[in-house]
């Protein structure tokens, strides 16, 4: 992978999107009622390439596939949430290419940290045509190939969360989380993990690429688009599972009602690490949590233990910007 070239102006692409390649997950925001911006996207921008993907098809293969053609694309777009910008994201930097994210899923933290909001402001952007080349946060597990992640990565109770939902897909997005947040408070327990040769007992671990609020423990959320540090929390298990969960809670105003009920966890009973790589080992105490979370995407991992490798990448992609 490359590293992408200064801020400037991205390559040029015809204001009727000559030169671009769109994708478009399939699934993005089928939980959320918002008018569908795919018929924007091809009246706004007619010689675009905008292509819906089919549930076989793979993301990766339809890009190497275009960009082995006889008229490869200059610019990515992706069209979705935070999980189909991710794995954009780690394309774009396979191929060396800039990347145009239009917000259509159910979360799209990192189209917000860039300021595009929604799909008028994403084509404002890619006419304005300018970029900025960011910081990712890389991991690896063990010796496996490394993954490009633009908000977040977790471990612990939050995957754990995640896990228990997917595994209700059939009663929705947000009733699924509901009888998954129940399952975790009912039966969630610590996750083991070994950092810089200390053993800790842990409820989650969070590593936020770029700086996140001091009294934020589920740094989901990226702010902006500048990085410049990886802000890990370690919620260590002094608790009980109530406060474990409400650790989650990401936005202010809910952490400070929480706090006002002594419900979130103290200050104290969470470790602040501001890094630019870190090596985290982590000893699952039963199936359930050998998994990760990376923005948004789980992924399982050995049940015998992982190693987390996790480094920012400075620069990493070229991204078109408000």
């Amino acid at each position: 992978m490359t590293d992408a070239p200064a801020d400037g102006h991205a390559p040029h692409i015809g204001p009727d999107g000559a030169g671009l390649l769109v994708l478009r997950n399939r699934r993005a925001g089928a939980s959320t009622l918002r008018a569908d911006p795919g018929a924007r996207l091809l009246r706004e921008l007619p010689a675009a390439r905008v292509r819906e993907l089919e549930p076989d098809e793979d993301m990766a293969d339809v890009v190497a596939e275009a960009v082995a053609g006889v008229d490869p694309p200059r610019m990515l777009g992706v069209l979705g949430g935070d999980g189909s910008v991710s794995a954009m994201a780690h394309i774009a930097r396979t191929v060396d290419l800039p990347l145009w994210v239009v917000p259509g899923g159910t979360f799209n933290h990192f189209s917000r940290a860039l300021g595009i909001d929604g799909p008028d402001a994403a084509i404002a952007a890619l006419r304005g045509g300018r970029v900025r080349a960011i910081d990712v946060l890389e991991v690896r597990v063990d010796d496996g190939e490394p993954q490009t992640v633009l908000n977040a990565a977790s471990l612990g109770l939050y995957a754990g969360l995640i896990d228990e939902r997917e595994r209700r897909q059939s009663l929705g997005k947000w009733l699924g989380a509901l009888v998954a947040a129940y399952d975790e408070i009912t039966e969630a327990q610590p996750t083991e993990i070994v950092v810089d040769g200390r053993r800790a007992r842990v409820w989650s671990v969070f590593i936020g690429v770029g700086l996140h609020a001091s009294d934020q423990v589920a740094t989901l959320q990226r702010s902006e688009a500048d990085a410049g540090t990886l802000d890990i929390r370690i919620h260590h298990a002094r608790g009980g599972r109530l406060r474990a969960l409400a650790s989650l809670a990401f936005g202010r105003r809910t952490r400070a009602v929480l706090r006002a009920v002594r419900v979130f966890p103290p200050a104290r009973d969470v470790e602040r690490r501001l890094v630019d790589a870190l090596e985290l080992r982590v000893r699952p105490v039963d199936a359930d949590q050998a998994a990760w979370v990376h923005d948004g995407e789980l992924e399982k991992a050995p049940e015998s233990g992982f190693t987390l490798h996790l480094r920012r990448v400075p620069a990493a992609r070229s991204v078109v910007t408000s």
